[in-house]
């Protein structure tokens, strides 16, 4: 009898640390596959839309200059975005870690010469991608057709710190975002039971801040509210007053402090068995 051996990868193989690259292009691949998933992003940019009308209204029409832009507009804006955050977090992170888990996968996945940093980085780049199409991109491109309505750099020369502002808070929430719920989807084989934990850690947060709110009257607790969080470093970085009275250098402590808990979660919950050959 023929002697079956298997076969090699006859494909190019990933220069070494490149691995996460195609991970991260299967998995953007993947998602845009699913139609649900596009009206999902076609609809998080639903108020883009509807605030370009607005800056077009108030650079041309005079009863409507009212609606002129200012830095605020874009700190609501993003604010704006959050639920179409929430939404892609779990439609897309949830099975990122856990799906793989339930097929056993994570074996293969982390043999040689595929790192365990290269894949947790190839599951981050996926979140993270379409997380900054729903939030850095569309306020990135409404800035952008600001200059083009208003004809002139007037609002960009006073206004100039808006660019880095967008793009530093954009990232700040996405990493934040998109650590957490990768460290959650790597305690389950369940996508489902890592969408509905995740859920639970967001609104739990923002109830506890709600009732020691209600009986101290004080914002100072904002700190133990995720969102809370978001909302005191997205303010200091659009230059607009903080609207909690805990200091924003907490915030920025407990926000470093859930990304590195997620990093040491996923430290211990991706691991695998080398193949040795």
């Amino acid at each position: 009898m023929r002697s079956r051996r298997p076969s090699g990868y006859g494909g190019d193989k990933a220069p070494r640390g490149q691995a996460w690259m195609v991970i991260a292009r299967n998995g953007i691949r993947h998602m845009l596959g699913k139609r649900a998933f596009l009206g999902l992003l076609l609809l998080s940019w639903f108020p883009f839309f509807v605030r370009a009308v607005q800056i077009y209204a108030a650079a041309n029409l005079p009863q409507a200059a009212f609606l002129a832009p200012t830095p605020e507009t874009f700190r609501q804006f993003l604010d704006q975005q959050q639920i179409f955050v929430f939404f892609v977090t779990v439609y897309v992170g949830a099975g990122l870690i856990a799906n793989d888990r339930r097929a056993n996968a994570l074996q293969i996945y982390l043999s040689k010469p595929l790192t365990r940093s290269e894949y947790v980085f190839g599951k981050l780049a996926i979140l993270m991608t379409f997380l900054l199409i729903v939030t850095w991109l569309p306020a990135i491109v409404l800035l952008i057709v600001q200059l083009a309505f208003a004809g002139n750099f007037t609002f960009l020369r006073n206004n100039i710190f808006l660019f880095p502002a967008i793009t530093v808070f954009a990232f700040i929430q996405v990493t934040l975002v998109a650590t957490a719920m990768l460290a959650l989807s790597s305690l389950s084989n369940s996508s489902r039971y890592v969408g509905i934990l995740y859920s639970a850690v967001i609104f739990f947060t923002q109830a506890i801040y709600g009732v020691l709110f209600a009986v101290t009257r004080s914002t100072s607790f904002s700190w133990i509210s995720f969102p809370a969080n978001l909302a005191q470093i997205g303010d200091v970085i659009f230059r607009l007053p903080p609207k909690y009275e805990t200091p924003w250098l907490v915030s920025a402590l407990v926000i470093a402090g859930v990304i590195a808990a997620s990093g040491l979660v996923l430290e211990r919950r991706v691991r695998g068995v080398e193949i040795v050959t």
